[in-house]
């Protein structure tokens, strides 16, 4: 998918944007809600965006493994799933995995093979990372994966949350992720308008590490 780019708008005579679509929403109650609103909210800034990036972020999403850390996974192709779960393994205990649920959207074309992990990190006795705070090894983790494996991208790892983010605006995104099917009690959205960068489904906004999202 190449999408528009900002010229493209321009030279239909398009308004020029300022800058991407952003839009949040928190229940002030402690009430977890779906993703409606942030939807139509995000959807109304569609001209902030060109189908190059987008992407929702939930917290809440997942109370039945809240204690565990959730990753989100992209795969270009089954090899690097394989290479990538060998090395998870060595610091984590998989308590859980899944595809995550996706729909055929006809705006939303080539996807990544996705996948999500419910994970705990194993006692670090001894090695590398047994100096490290839990949320460092964590993280040391992720990086380790998404510069050292080729194929594979980690782009959600906090605990109770989500990302679900690629090529397209977020609307479509959103209907890609069956995003329906989650109740949060946060939830944000972006539309990336990118003027200097080829798009693609790991560059997409929002970017998370942790519990921390942007």
């Amino acid at each position: 998918m190449t999408g528009d780019t900002k010229a493209e708008h321009l030279k239909r005579g398009e308004k020029d944007s300022a800058g991407c679509a952003i839009s949040g929403i928190m229940s002030r109650h402690g009430v977890r809600f779906g993703c409606e609103q942030i939807v139509r909210a995000v959807a109304n800034m569609r001209e902030r965006a060109n189908g190059l990036g987008g992407g929702f972020a939930a917290y809440g999403i997942y109370p039945e493994h809240k204690d565990r850390y959730a990753l989100h996974l992209m795969y270009e192709q089954k090899p690097a799933r394989r290479a990538t779960e060998e090395r998870l393994q060595t610091h984590c205990v998989i308590h859980h995995s899944e595809p995550i649920p996706t729909r055929s959207v006809a705006a939303i074309r080539r996807p990544p093979m996705l996948h999500r992990y419910f994970v705990s990190l194993k006692p670090r006795a001894q090695g590398r990372l047994a100096d490290l705070a839990e949320e460092d090894s964590l993280v040391q983790v992720v990086m380790e994966i998404n510069e050292r494996q080729q194929g594979s991208f980690v782009f959600s790892s906090g605990k109770n949350m989500g990302v679900f983010k690629g090529l397209g605006y977020p609307e479509d995104i959103a209907d890609f992720f069956c995003l329906e099917q989650y109740r949060g009690y946060i939830w944000t959205a972006h539309g990336r308008f990118p003027t200097n960068t080829t798009g693609w489904w790991g560059g997409a906004h929002p970017f998370g590490l942790l519990d921390c999202r942007a």
